[in-house]
């Protein structure tokens, strides 16, 4: 993993430094992925090597460590850069090697939003919220500032990228970030202690995974008692590896439950049809079809 040593400061100065930057990669000899533009790949006869980026972040991964080095030898000819070793963190994500796979957790982050409200010493819970709350935007009393809720959300949704079991939580708790009350608070304050029962726990990308996708998604119906619109929720196996997951209200309100579970298939379809894509660019075969499944016979008919 490589980092430039050059701050960036405005708006501005981030895209002349992408668009340097990416233009420098494919005079290189990559192709930028057309299903995620942070991504760049360099396919040779015998080689393959992929590049990440975020900002002025760097990940490379690569089958030959001979194009790891002519890559970072030309990197730091034309940038500043830092090589800080075999990946271990990376934009707050704890990366962990073993044979059984990679794991990717969070637990440094989360202690440190333990911390920083006053939960270390919280009594922990088993969940992170009642599946029959009633939030609503006329729940409680409204927050004179609503500046800490805001930056609170904001951390548990940066939090869902290796904690899938707070993305429900957290998805009905973001859609009161415009007049946020003290039960809405409250609640959040609850997720964090529960967070506390777990600060450790995150992703495992299985070493000895197959490439077959498999989904499985569902939805509530009518739900939300401000707007009456449905959450779909989904998850996406890679094998046995979880590689995407969602929870979020649906944008039209269903006018029966298996308008609402289709909702969610078509969901699920779109995200099955990018990663096929995002496969495509690294190098992946998946000639199978992906499998999906919802509990919904009137949405499977």
């Amino acid at each position: 993993m490589q980092a430039a040593q050059k701050p960036l400061w405005t708006q501005q100065d981030s895209r002349q430094w992408y668009d340097k930057f990416s233009t420098s990669l494919i005079q290189f000899g990559f192709t930028q992925s057309k299903a995620d533009y942070s991504l760049f790949t360099c396919i040779t006869n015998t080689t393959f090597t992929a590049l990440l980026v975020y900002v002025d972040d760097i990940v490379v991964a690569s089958s030959s460590l001979d194009s790891i080095s002519a890559l970072k030898t030309f990197l730091n000819n034309q940038f500043r850069i830092k090589d800080l070793g075999p990946l271990r963190y990376f934009l707050g994500i704890e990366v962990a090697r073993s044979p059984t796979g990679i794991h990717l957790c969070q637990r440094k982050y989360t202690l440190d939003i333990l911390a920083d409200l006053g939960h270390l010493a919280s009594k922990p819970l088993k969940i992170p919220m009642d599946q029959n709350h009633k939030l609503s935007k006329s729940t409680g009393t409204f927050l004179p500032d609503p500046t800490p809720y805001r930056q609170l959300i904001g951390h548990l949704l940066y939090l869902t990228i290796t904690k899938p079991d707070i993305s429900y939580s957290t998805q009905v708790l973001s859609q009161f970030m415009h007049h946020p009350s003290t039960s809405h608070l409250a609640t959040a304050h609850k997720v964090l202690r529960y967070l506390k029962n777990t600060p450790g726990q995150g992703i495992l990308l299985s070493s000895t995974s197959s490439i077959q996708l498999k989904g499985y998604c569902d939805s509530d119906w009518a739900t939300c008692p401000d707007t009456q619109k449905s959450i779909t929720g989904y998850c996406i196996f890679l094998g046995q590896s979880l590689i995407s997951f969602r929870s979020k209200k649906q944008t039209t309100v269903s006018r029966s439950s298996a308008e609402a579970e289709y909702r969610a298939m078509a969901s699920i379809t779109t995200e099955f049809t990018w990663l096929r894509h995002l496969f495509t660019d690294l190098c992946i075969p998946h000639p199978q079809a992906a499998e999906l499944f919802c509990d919904n016979q009137a949405a499977l008919h």
